[in-house]
């Protein structure tokens, strides 16, 4: 537990209405989106760069772990408080400090909101193009920590590519700033994209300076139906060997279909729909009919039901919200939801979608799979009971022969949410000893006392 001196160290760095240790506001802040629980010794509420860099400082000398925390809409444990921690949330940290349409940047905070940033920007005519499922709620700062990303990415790419620079503290206490304001720099190491995706390991991210594009004219959305997964992932292949890049290219199976029934937006699908693409182009409205004309030629193949475009708005905003919803949608299915962001080569879709099915037949479990297929990104979900002991060890099986399968076919272990507390004993599957030994070396390097983010992206 957090001694007395400890938890008066903070409160006198912080003051007292920033610190809390009673039971309740301990409890709020003991799990993420993974179904484990674990109880902070106390939450801090940092309204500052300077708090946190005095409340790093305590833990420093206290050696108390520090849990970062946006709002806590991950799902592989990057916001889990490891055992003995402190959860520093940085909700109330929430100012714009800047927006400057004529050189295209906003300078944020990291608890705003992300689709704050994108609504502020579009007011000048802009935008930001990174549109994680959870904008609507999710900070920029947790953003910032999973390098997240969205459907948007296929064409605009993710969180990483919208960072100019950052302000933090490292793990001793002290403040950095990497990167620069403008779009071309090279002084020095790019330590920008190195803290972008460490999942709050190297230092607490208190202000990031981002990217903005001018936004698209208009935007045109394709519904496709397909009678079977290989044909609607043959027809992902198809669209991403040809020239018109789509800004989103969104991928749901017959039990991700289901899932959005009760929404009603799946009632007018043709009979026999076994797979589902989401289909978007965007740029100068008069460029619009090209692009689309040729995703349609693309798209169309063996399999195909049926293909629509040009559906009225609120059918179309219909859709992207039961689609936006799905996470939380298949919850329905089964009362655990084991979830695994991966990433395949496109090429490689079709076969790895059929791998998944004849997984799921052998273990006997439902597994929804959906996503970004553009990136060859999807979230396979296992769903289990997880008070079926049986189920629920058949589904860390039917886990490990996907995550192998995964790297077999040249792909990574997570795309867009991290690797946290779920997914770090797989990180050998994938990084070399002699690459993972240089990054705890970076890790030690930032954090010498091991007090960031404990317990997370690395295994034991």
């Amino acid at each position: 537990m957090l001694s007395d001196t400890a938890l008066a160290a903070f409160r006198s760095a912080l003051g007292g209405e920033r610190v809390f240790d009673d039971a309740a506001t301990r409890a709020l802040y003991a799990s993420d989106e993974t179904p484990r629980r674990v109880d902070p010794d106390a939450v801090l509420f940092p309204g500052s760069h300077d708090d946190v860099v005095a409340l790093v400082r305590v833990a420093v000398e206290h050696r108390v772990a520090i849990t970062p925390r946006g709002a806590g809409s991950g799902n592989v444990g990057g916001a889990l408080p490891s055992p003995g921690s402190v959860v520093v949330s940085f909700e109330c940290m929430r100012w714009v400090k800047e927006f400057d349409p004529v050189n295209r940047l906003v300078v944020v905070e990291p608890g705003v909101v992300t689709e704050e940033i994108d609504r502020l920007a579009r007011s000048a005519g802009l935008f930001y193009p990174p549109d994680p499922g959870s904008a609507a709620y999710s900070r920029i700062g947790g953003n910032l920590a999973m390098n997240a990303a969205g459907p948007r990415a296929v064409k605009y790419g993710v969180t990483r590519d919208y960072v100019l620079g950052l302000r933090a503290v490292t793990g001793t206490g002290e403040e950095i700033c990497t990167g620069c304001r403008t779009t071309k720099g090279v002084t020095g190491y790019d330590l920008t994209r190195l803290l972008v995706g460490s999942g709050g390991t190297l230092a607490l991210v208190t202000e990031a300076t981002l990217k903005l594009l001018p936004a698209p004219e208009g935007v045109a959305t394709l519904r496709v139906c397909f009678a079977s997964n290989h044909a609607a992932l043959e027809a992902v292949s198809r669209v991403m060997r040809q020239a018109v890049t789509p800004c989103a290219l969104e991928f749901m199976d017959q039990h991700a279909i289901d899932a959005i029934r009760p929404t009603g937006a799946a009632d007018d699908l043709p009979d026999g729909t076994r797979a589902l693409l989401m289909v978007e182009a965007d740029g100068r409205a008069d460029d619009l009919p090209r692009q689309i004309e040729a995703l349609e030629h693309a798209l169309a193949g063996d399999g195909m039901l049926e293909m629509r475009s040009g559906f009225d708005r609120d059918a179309i905003a219909q859709l992207w919200a039961a689609r936006r919803s799905l996470s939380h949608a298949v919850k329905r299915i089964a009362p655990l939801k084991l979830n695994e962001d991966v990433v395949v080569p496109v090429s490689a879709l079709a076969d790895f979608v059929d791998f998944i099915d004849h997984v799921a037949g052998a273990q006997r479990l439902p597994i929804v799979s959906f996503g970004h297929a553009g990136n060859g990104n999807l979230h396979v979900n296992v769903m289990v009971d997880p008070d079926d002991g049986d189920a629920l060890a058949r589904a860390h099986l039917a886990l490990e022969s996907i995550m192998l399968r995964v790297i077999a076919l040249g792909g990574t272990l997570s795309g867009e949410h991290g690797i946290g507390t779920e997914k770090r004993k797989f990180v050998p599957l994938e990084i070399a000893p002699a690459t993972l030994e240089l990054m705890r070396a970076i890790k030690r390097q930032f954090d010498p006392h091991g007090l960031l983010n404990p317990g997370k992206l690395f295994p034991d």
